[in-house]
């Protein structure tokens, strides 16, 4: 799960490089929803891999 959770992680860090550039409003909007997202979800994945769950 951690895997998946820095691929996306990647993802959204490429998707918001080029959708932060102002190339499109709406595009930037979505890839600043995902980046934030998916920054969330690889945080929570790593508290429950240090954890043990």
């Amino acid at each position: 799960m951690l895997t998946w959770a820095i691929i996306f992680f990647i993802v959204a860090i490429i998707a918001g490089l080029f959708g932060f550039r102002g190339v499109a409003s709406a595009s930037s909007s979505i890839a600043r929803f995902l980046f934030f997202i998916f920054v969330v979800l690889f945080v929570i994945s790593l508290i429950f891999q240090l954890i043990g769950y």
